[in-house]
């Protein structure tokens, strides 16, 4: 029999938790409830196999658009899973397939064989899944999913698309910068040792910083690397995420693109677990742990705490000052219309929009931008060193 965590409230109010074996989710529900249990969040227990890995998004969409499709000619669920598995080209994604349409044959639901490989099927995923077992819309439920993971790679390669321009410039004009520094620089500095006459402070400068590089290049090498590591296992402390969290979305420009996309990626997310039939406070806690950013999930996290305590979600929502008033507001009337996932659903498609135009800004902004400060760079470094023959040229001149 399969198990289940729960969370849930006892008749004193006080916040309990713990995992129950039934026959299913409304069995589960049903003991718990009999034993005086409010419950505010029930879910399968994963079992502990080893996951197969990881799948592209990319991959994963097509494969729930497919599923959907022939759950909707009304194919049986493990000849659906036979044939995917079969068309499926990462052979990876092709076994976890296999193993879930193993443990259906065996009669395990699709959402507790899906849990099982949690690398590939994140909580959103297989909740989604659930709800749609238990309300037999499994076919509507594959159809949002697919168009939601669709959304979500759109939106991610957006982003990314738009950082990779000036990345890949700047790494390259530090290459550039690099050999000069290294090769070309000391070829000057050797020649005007024996001019005789004192340098601009520029090229002392330029010279300066060569001569570091070239005598301290391991040792410069070496602070880079432990600076970058250093970083990315700060980041991966508690207190380190959300130190550098609260410093992306600070940064001028970048920051504000940050926002919009974890309130589209919130807005999105819990618009499609509610209509999917999640409960609201497992669609919170989902789509805190998705949001991407961990000021993003710690606000979501708080919005929950108070709806747990029986308030609504646009006041504690604006509390946080972190969502934008639109936001707040969208959600309020979405609250008191009953119509909350079709206002989520409104709101991540303007705030997707949003993502466009300001990623369209940034690359327009960035491109000039990043020609005039490399530009700057290496025009000082031309002029430094060839102020001194300058310099010469003109005593010559008097002479």
């Amino acid at each position: 029999m399969p198990a289940f965590v729960w969370k849930g409230k006892n008749r004193l109010g006080e916040l309990q938790e713990g995992v129950i074996v039934a026959d299913g989710r409304d069995s589960a529900t049903a003991t718990l409830k009999r034993n005086g249990v409010q419950v505010l969040s029930i879910k399968p227990q994963a079992a502990k196999t080893k996951s197969l890995g990881k799948v592209k998004s990319k991959d994963l969409a097509i494969f729930t658009r497919q599923f959907s499709v022939m759950i909707d000619a009304g194919l049986p669920l493990v000849q659906c899973l036979e044939i995917l598995g079969s068309q499926q080209q990462n052979q990876g994604f092709k076994r976890i397939i296999e193993s879930i349409r193993q443990d259906v044959e065996q009669g395990a639901t699709l959402q507790a064989a899906m849990a099982k490989h949690p690398k590939a099927f994140n909580d959103l995923y297989v909740n989604m899944v659930g709800a749609g077992e238990a309300g037999g819309i499994l076919d509507v439920i594959l159809q949002r999913l697919s168009g939601y993971i669709e959304k979500a790679v759109k939106l991610t390669g957006k982003v990314k698309g738009a950082m990779t321009y000036p990345v890949t410039v700047i790494l390259i004009a530090i290459a550039v910068v690099a050999v000069i520094m290294l090769k070309v620089i000391p070829v000057f500095s050797q020649m005007y040792e024996g001019m005789g006459s004192s340098l601009p402070v520029p090229t002392i400068v330029c010279i300066a910083i060569s001569n570091v590089l070239i005598n301290y290049f391991p040792i410069v090498l070496i602070f880079i690397i432990v600076v970058v590591v250093g970083t990315r296992q700060y980041y991966k402390t508690q207190a380190g995420h959300l130190q550098i969290d609260v410093l992306l979305l600070k940064i001028p420009i970048i920051g504000d693109l940050l926002r919009k996309v974890a309130v589209a990626r919130f807005c999105r997310t819990l618009g499609t677990l509610t209509s999917s039939g999640v409960p609201i406070l497992e669609g919170m806690d989902i789509t805190a742990r998705t949001s991407g950013n961990l000021v993003i999930q710690n606000a979501i996290l708080k919005c929950k705490e108070a709806v747990e305590q029986g308030r609504n979600i646009s006041t504690p929502l604006a509390e946080t000052k972190v969502f934008p008033p639109m936001v707040v507001q969208m959600v309020g009337v979405g609250e008191a219309t009953g119509a909350l996932d079709a206002m989520l659903s409104k709101v991540a498609d303007f705030y997707e929009d949003e993502v466009d135009n300001a990623v369209a800004s940034l690359t327009s902004m960035m491109e000039p931008l990043i020609i005039a400060i490399l530009g700057g760079i290496i025009g000082f470094i031309v002029i430094a060193m060839y102020m001194p023959i300058f310099n010469l040229a003109n005593v010559m001149g008097k002479d």
